[in-house]
């Protein structure tokens, strides 16, 4: 490493006796009698020598002139007399309005130096240059003023030009720029010599860039108001108003004749009236021909001097400081696309890059109906203007805002105090640019209002512009008045969530009939309160996925220009309606969740013994007769059968998110979520790519989601449950077929029932004649299969009496008890023995209780109203006896997954848009939403596995 390695040096190392040789990037010594020369990069001589011989760098010699010589030329060739001094570097020179004549007309060096009088009389009128080697016409003013090149007093010189002490002359400005973020005024050096002389031309001789060169000065003061001090804008304002018998041009009001039009003016209500008084005069489209189309702004360009530069074209990254490709900086006005552009940027690039400040006056061009081009004028809101007390400072309402018309992007001129070709003190940049373009309301055919620019500047105090940095940004954006969408919206919410409200109370009516309760107590009010949770979540998820979709369909689909997507700002509402629909959805699957989680399930074994067997007596060493015992095999298998069914949904959740997301991320769905205008499902990724919109990502995620789990139910329900296999069906077979009846208590009085008694007698049977069970069913050899005679029907919904649920509490009491403290269990039996005979205890009572055997408990079976359906109630109170409702839709599935497929899909739905709307990632929501799935079914499973483990007292270790 150290063989190709140097030290570091630079040409301000070198020191005055030495120089930087470029050719080993190292400090060289001169020569004797030498000195580093300006540029640093090679040595001349010193003063009171001359040159012999030169062949750069050090290779020169030199010579010391003769005593009666103390001068050198100012080619540093020859010495010579010089009768006015010397300068410091040993050269002649001569005062001022004299020039310095070294040789004669024919080239000849003279032994002595000449300074020779330009003459500022009639009619020559010269004065030297600003080198001092020739003699010029001297400037008009001092010709008008003096009839000759001198400006003596009386009369005034500054910035270069003379004006007569007798003419009227503006006030005295002051040379002063405020940078208001950093609490800094200075004297800037550019005001210092040219705001009074620019000031005084534009007044008394309608200099054109004199006037250019004063509003350019007034837009570098941030177009200040301020009546307190006689800055520029205060000149200009002077002026302005004393110069209106010039005219105005082009019929604009605010353009008055030689001036730069800066200012709209300060009526209240003015910027109301420039922005929505007229529609722009030409309409757009998405479609069609007219489609892509772009929109040509056009700027005039300044120099800070007031001379007119050219006009220029917004394509290309005129206005944008950050660096990209030709193609994406012009997508920025294509029109309906959302552009935004933002990044860091060193201050030492600005300052190479922005040297000189350049001051733009935009217009959008449009052709009249006689084919010619016209211009519009696009108002510039400047949000660091400075106000007088007269003003309110801007801010939303559009009323108070002062419009004006010129700008720049970077300022390096005015913060310079002292010498213009050091760095600025302070530098201002134009660190947010925004051009908003507004829909007319109620437009039909693609009408815009006057497009405007927002503009932000940002003060830099330069310190070291190598590792300082600003953050610029640009961006054009489409807006329109979204207030008449919000009363709707706001009205819709207002409307359906007063009907979330009545239903939620016919919901609360309900579960009190159902749990046997009429009293109105803290619980009725918690449980009103849920209820109504889960409504108002489906109102906010209706409207909200009804804002989505309408906003993807009519923007994306619209021909002739009628909406605008709301901007991200507006989007705020529409986030709020989804977090309230999520967190009301997950409110109310947790207590969907919990209430599955604590049901009463029981199952009724209705197989009988066969015969009876032999069986030893503990401790009496005898032999009894006693029936056969029952096969506990059949409960264990439908319990099995029932804790598998507990979490199976009407679509498949895997399948669900991979199809979403396939949907969105490989077949382009995604892409219908930018803020443009194109309706296509591809995009090229060398082409600028708009942002997201927050409202069409979750229209176009929820549009999704409701389509493909359609598609799944409709599948499942009319081909796969029908021909493959149908779960909540077979389950229900499966019962017939075991000779086990289901009895579920979802509510204190209410619950379901599925008739499982075997209309063979018995199930416990061998292969050869459960196949011939099946066959004669088959035949229609037996009897059916329903609860009543001559029927079909296996599954009710029941509503119990009181009496009959206080009888089912006793005997439950019992099956649980042996949880209890130890001192409340029978002294004289274990545990097992206890829940066994309460088992048996149980499930006698329930098949008695079906077979009508308790008179003062008994039921009747009757079909439920069309209301009562409707309502999902139960109209009669079952008082003296239960009344089992017949149910073909087996409605018992409500306390499984199944039956819930609903709200679980809502849910899902919500919060895989709550997560994409958080991470803007698609691929992130579809594994997050699957992995709260697969937790919430592994809680469900195992939880629900635990309740049906302790309410059937079937041993845990048998369910799998």
């Amino acid at each position: 490493a150290r063989g190709f390695s140097l030290p570091l040096q630079r040409p301000g190392d070198c020191g005055p006796a030495r120089y930087f040789d470029a050719s080993r990037l190292a400090c060289g010594p001169c020569g004797a009698h030498q000195r580093q020369s300006a540029g640093g990069s090679s040595c001349v001589c010193q003063p009171g020598y001359r040159m012999v011989s030169s062949n750069g760098g050090s290779s020169i010699v030199c010579e010391k002139c003769p005593e009666n010589m103390n001068g050198v030329t100012q080619d540093g060739w020859n010495c010579i007399t010089c009768p006015r001094g010397l300068t410091s570097e040993g050269k002649c020179k001569c005062l001022n309005n004299e020039i310095l004549v070294e040789r004669s007309i024919d080239g000849i060096l003279l032994n002595e130096a000449l300074c020779i009088h330009c003459n500022g009389s009639e009619p020559s009128f010269s004065a030297s240059d600003m080198s001092g080697n020739r003699c010029v016409r001297c400037e008009q003013t001092f010709i008008n003023v003096s009839k000759s090149c001198d400006c003596s007093s009386p009369n005034l010189l500054t910035g270069g030009l003379c004006f007569s002490a007798r003419t009227s002359l503006p006030p005295k400005g002051v040379a002063t720029v405020r940078f208001g973020q950093l609490g800094i005024t200075l004297v800037s050096e550019w005001f210092l010599e040219n705001l009074q002389s620019s000031a005084s031309a534009c007044w008394l001789y309608s200099n054109l860039t004199a006037c250019q060169a004063l509003g350019n000065m007034c837009v570098m003061n941030m177009n200040s108001l301020s009546s307190s001090t006689t800055d520029a804008c205060s000149l200009f304002q002077y002026i302005y108003i004393n110069t209106a018998r010039l005219g105005i041009v082009h019929s604009i009001t605010y353009w008055r004749h030689n001036l730069p039009w800066l200012y709209y003016g300060d009526q209240p209500g003015l910027a109301s009236q420039v922005l929505e008084a007229n529609h722009f005069p030409t309409i757009f489209s998405f479609k069609g021909t007219d489609k892509d189309i772009k929109l040509q702004f056009l700027a005039a360009s300044f120099d800070a001097a007031g001379n007119f530069l050219k006009w220029q074209n917004l394509e290309g990254g005129i206005l944008q400081l950050c660096p990209d490709t030709q193609t994406k900086l012009n997508a920025a006005y294509t029109f309906g696309t959302t552009y935004q552009q933002s990044c860091k940027i060193s201050v030492s690039k600005i300052l190479s890059d922005f040297a000189n400040p350049i001051f733009y006056d935009l217009f959008l061009e449009y052709n009249g109906d006689n084919g010619q081009q016209y211009l519009w004028a696009i108002p510039i809101l400047n949000l660091n203007l400075q106000y007088s007390e007269m003003f309110v400072n801007q801010g939303s309402n559009m009323n108070n805002w002062l419009l004006t018309r010129r700008f720049f992007l970077v300022d390096a001129l005015s913060g310079r105090e002292n010498d213009l070709g050091k760095l600025p003190r302070v530098i201002r940049i134009a660190s947010k640019i925004a051009i908003s373009i507004r829909l007319v309301s109620h437009t039909q055919r693609g009408a815009i209002y006057p497009p405007l620019m927002t503009i932000a500047y940002t003060d830099v105090l330069v310190q070291n512009p190598e590792t300082q940095s600003v953050t610029v940004s640009f961006s054009v954006n489409y807006e329109m008045n979204q207030s008449e969408a919000q009363i709707q919206t706001d009205i819709t919410l207002g409307v359906f969530g007063g009907l979330a409200v009545l239903w939620s109370l016919l919901k609360t009516a309900g579960w009190k009939r159902r749990t046997g309760s009429s009293i109105i107590d803290l619980q009725t009010v918690f449980k009103f309160l849920l209820f109504y949770a889960g409504d108002l979540a489906n109102v906010f998820f209706i409207i909200t996925v009804g804002t989505g979709i309408y906003w993807l369909v009519f923007f994306k689909a619209q021909q002739f220009v009628s909406v605008f997507l709301p901007l991200p700002s507006q989007e705020e509402g529409f986030i709020t309606y989804v977090a309230c629909a999520f967190s009301l959805k997950a409110l109310q699957f947790l207590q969907l969740l919990v209430s599955q989680l604590s049901i009463d399930i029981f199952f009724i074994d209705w197989e009988r013994p066969k015969g009876k067997v032999l069986k030893a007596v503990e401790g009496e060493g005898v032999v009894k007769s006693a029936a056969a015992p029952v096969s506990i095999w059949r409960t264990y298998f439908i319990a099995n059968e029932w804790n598998e069914i507990q979490t199976v949904r009407k679509i498949n959740p895997l399948f669900q998110v991979l199809a979403v997301l396939f949907f969105l991320e490989v077949v382009g769905f995604s892409n219908l979520a930018l803020m443009d205008s194109s309706s296509s499902l591809t995009r090229n990724s060398e082409n600028y790519i708009a942002p997201w919109s927050r409202i069409l990502r979750f229209g176009v995620s929820a549009a999704l989601w409701l389509a493909i789990a359609l598609l799944q139910m409709i599948f499942f329900s009319v081909f796969y449950e029908r021909f493959v296999e149908d779960k909540i069906s077979q389950f229900v077979d499966l019962c017939c077929m075991s000779n086990i009846s289901v009895f579920l208590l979802s509510h204190s009085c209410f619950g379901y029932y599925i008739h499982g008694r075997s209309v063979h007698g018995h199930a416990d049977t061998n292969m050869e004649e459960m196949n011939m069970n099946l066959k004669r069913e088959a035949e229609n050899l037996c009897s059916q299969r329903g609860l009543l005679p001559n029927t079909d029907g296996q599954t009710f919904q029941i509503s119990i009496s009181r009496r009959m649920r206080l009888h089912y509490d006793r005997i439950h009491e019992t099956l649980t008890r042996k949880r209890g403290p130890t001192r409340l269990l029978d002294s004289s039996a274990n545990t097992f023995e206890q829940s066994t005979r309460a088992y048996n205890t149980m499930n006698k009572f329930l098949g008695s209780f079906i077979d009508h055997v308790h008179k003062e408990m008994d039921y009747i079976v009757k079909d439920k109203l069309l209301l009562e359906r409707i309502l999902n109630m139960e109209f009669m109170e079952p008082i003296e006896k239960s009344i089992f409702y017949n149910d073909e839709a087996q409605s018992f599935s409500d306390v499984l997954y199944y039956g819930n497929e609903t709200t679980l899909l809502i849910f899902d739905i919500l919060f895989f848009c709550i997560v994409d709307l958080a991470s803007q990632s698609f691929v992130l929501a579809a594994i997050l939403t699957y992995l709260q799935q697969e937790i919430f079914r592994f809680i469900r499973s195992t939880l629900g596995r635990k309740n049906l483990a302790s309410k059937t007292l079937v041993d845990q270790r048998f369910l799998i």
